[in-house]
């Protein structure tokens, strides 16, 4: 929640190919403005190859083994559709959540991989918040599909290269990517709905067709505890406080059911870490499942307190509807 987006600490989309390298590394620190990505974006030729092998682990989800490339790369975007997808197409300005390896044409060496994490990556697409190789080859993939490309300097981190992963200007990159889903602004939670039967505690709407839920506030004294309801359960991992999530969500004053905030209005998702926001969204995120809407009402001591926040007096309880969409 930039301006608008008060509970969180750090901006949307700063998960950037611009920010690989060593794992231990702190991505949170990664911008956009860190690599090339926000430069105008030179227009790519694609072509098919040269690509080199993929030796092992080569069905879609495994950590592949990528050969040495033979001989000089080409100076355009080579790209390869190792294994074809079934479901929806990739569109431009998606959040893309993908899996990937990263190494160096001439040596092999791998400079970044999600598998090793255990956890997909998630990022825009087609937008300029990742190198603009990743933006042009795969923008029109289908999910389930396995990507392979080759990506020239100019393409990638340009001349100045990427320190942080040991990628020199001069380096041609080579990605496997198996495109594991997609989220965009219409994107809603899918689970199992759960009786909403307590009185005294705010309705929230049921709908998953992506429009914002309605919250009806009861008019009674708002609770003093915490409130993490669910009102669609999902089949997903549980949360821990240490995951980072990408939501929708909608935020409403317990005193007259004001909206302050809503990711739906803005048209954009959010994405940031539990244990960089409020108290009363990471305590009353941790533990929910993946695919699940969540009743969530945060009162003043694990809010803002007394302090008073763009469109929030002080003192406020606040209430919200969070659509947790992906693990990240």
């Amino acid at each position: 929640m930039r301006r608008r987006s008060l509970l969180l600490a750090v901006p949307a989309g700063l998960l950037t190919l611009a920010g690989c390298g060593d794992d231990k590394a702190d991505k949170s620190k990664s911008k956009p403005s860190d690599g090339p990505s926000n430069s105008a974006e030179p227009t790519a030729k694609i072509v098919d190859g040269p690509l080199p092998e993929v030796s092992k682990g080569t069905k879609f989800g495994e950590k592949p083994t990528v050969a040495k490339g033979s001989g000089k790369p080409s100076k355009d975007l080579a790209v390869k559709t190792l294994i074809e997808g079934k479901d929806a197409e990739v569109a431009k300005g998606d959040y893309l959540q993908a899996d990937y390896l990263g190494q160096i044409w001439d040596t092999a060496k791998v400079f970044d991989n999600s598998y090793d994490r255990g956890v997909p990556a998630i990022f825009p697409i087609g937008v300029g918040q990742v190198i603009p190789g990743w933006d042009q080859a795969l923008v029109g993939k289908k999910i389930g599909s396995r990507v392979e490309m080759a990506i020239p300097p100019a393409l990638g981190y340009g001349a100045q290269g990427n320190p942080q992963g040991g990628i020199k200007g001069t380096d041609t990159l080579v990605f496997v990517v198996d495109v594991v889903g997609t989220f965009n602004k219409k994107s809603s939670a899918k689970g199992k709905q759960i009786a909403q039967d307590n009185v005294d505690l705010p309705k929230v709407g049921t709908g998953t067709d992506g429009e914002a839920p309605s919250i009806d506030v009861p008019k009674k004294d708002a609770p003093k505890k915490l409130v993490a309801n669910y009102i669609l359960e999902g089949d997903g991992e549980e949360l821990k406080v240490s995951d980072g999530v990408l939501v929708q969500y909608k935020g409403v004053l317990w005193d007259g059911g004001k909206e302050f905030d809503s990711t739906y209005k803005r048209g954009e998702l959010a994405q940031f870490k539990l244990a960089e926001v409020v108290k009363g969204w990471s305590q009353g995120l941790t533990g929910k499942k993946v695919g699940s809407r969540v009743l969530v009402v945060v009162p003043p001591d694990l809010g803002y307190g007394d302090k008073e926040q763009q469109g929030i007096p002080a003192k406020s309880t606040l209430v919200f509807s969070v659509d947790i969409l992906a693990k990240m």
